[in-house]
């Protein structure tokens, strides 16, 4: 029986920006992946503050088909993805609720490894996205290999990624206490990665005429769209750990 992994998404694209090369990596090892997505991804515009444009409940919709054509890209297949549907923005105030979906869903697929965003995130769907995947796993007692990947950086570390340079930045994030960055190669699959993302053009095009520019800045695709992709372990899961 093939190795189970689950992705675990803040919002659709999150999965395809954070490891979707090592998505694709996986799936030509022969492991079993899925994603799981926690929010519908609806307020996207709500940044801009834009009254034109697709609705909330129409952004919901468009986001989840875009996840459905970008994961398949990647080689997924629909009935290995999940869609809890919590509201864009609620997850903090519906943990209580998404932990229970998490832990019914690791019980039932029982993954040997588990991606999701790492705790330093910005956006707060993110961080509340890895206390859920944290707690429900301690709460189950799993022994398992967790790898966070990271989107964006919250204050003060961004800034710090701004005026140095991105080695110096990585030493100085990969000394944090039982943790260790894993940089790994997905020049094999970059293309499928790119592919991907290009399907998520609600977040890479305008779609309001009150947006100035795209929800995904292309400074920001730029640095998230590379040959590599990182993940925190913690050390004793790193030791001998082969990506």
């Amino acid at each position: 029986m093939a190795k189970r992994v689950v992705v675990f998404a803040p919002h659709p694209d999150d999965e395809t920006l954070g490891c979707g090369g090592t998505i694709a990596s996986r799936l030509n090892e022969g492991y079993d992946v899925s994603v799981v997505f926690l929010t519908d991804g609806r307020y996207s515009l709500a940044e801009f503050g834009a009254s034109s444009g697709p609705t909330p409940l129409e952004m919901k919709a468009t986001r989840k088909e875009e996840a459905i054509r970008a994961t398949k890209i990647l080689g997924l297949r629909e009935k290995n993805l999940f869609f809890l549907d919590f509201e864009d923005t609620t997850l903090q105030k519906n943990e209580k609720t998404a932990q229970e979906r998490v832990s019914e869903i690791l019980q039932d697929l029982s993954p040997a490894e588990v991606f999701f965003p790492q705790e330093n995130e910005y956006n707060m769907d993110h961080r509340a996205t890895n206390a859920i995947i944290k707690r429900a796993i301690k709460t189950l007692d799993l022994h398992l290999i967790e790898s966070q990947y990271i989107i964006a950086w919250s204050f003060p570390f961004y800034l710090f990624l701004h005026i140095m340079n991105e080695s110096m930045f990585d030493r100085i994030v990969s000394r944090f206490p039982k943790r260790k960055l894993i940089h790994v190669d997905i020049s094999e699959f970059f293309h499928l990665k790119e592919t991907a993302m290009k399907e998520y053009k609600s977040q890479t095009t305008l779609l309001s005429v009150e947006q100035e520019r795209p929800a995904l800045k292309d400074s920001f695709l730029k640095r998230s769209l590379k040959t590599e992709e990182k993940f925190f372990v913690s050390i004793l899961e790193a030791k001998g750990r082969s990506l």
